[in-house]
């Protein structure tokens, strides 16, 4: 499977799973095996892996902008979601990649706090 075959399956496979778990109450989101920032920053020198964590992300926020239309994130590259990552990551070296995805919902929203019920 090519690079973008994956990037765009995941980034299906994102949105839809994102938009039902979301509803939860103890959210599972449906990543990689590794989610850590650990496992991030050792996918540098693998562009195909690197492009399907930055799809993944993409597609969590599609799924963030279905569920909540109203406060909707707006439209970003995916060069700029690699850096949001990347500095989260840094900041964060043991905490978990897709909690980057988590924070841009919450300040690229316009909402700046986490989704509360």
């Amino acid at each position: 499977m090519g690079k973008k075959n994956a990037a765009i399956l995941l980034a299906v496979a994102a949105l839809t799973l994102t938009s039902t778990v979301a509803m939860a109450q103890n959210l599972k989101v449906l990543g990689f095996d590794d989610n850590s920032c650990k496992a991030w920053q050792g996918t540098s020198g693998d562009p195909e892996l690197r492009a399907a964590q930055v799809a993944w992300a993409r597609g969590f926020l599609s799924g963030h902008n279905y569920a909540n239309q109203r406060q909707q994130v707006t439209d970003v590259s995916a060069g700029t979601v690699e850096r949001n990552i990347e500095q989260y990551c840094r900041k964060n070296p043991t905490g978990l990649f897709i909690d980057a995805a988590y924070r841009m919902s919450d300040s690229m929203s316009g909402r700046n706090e986490p989704i509360r019920k």
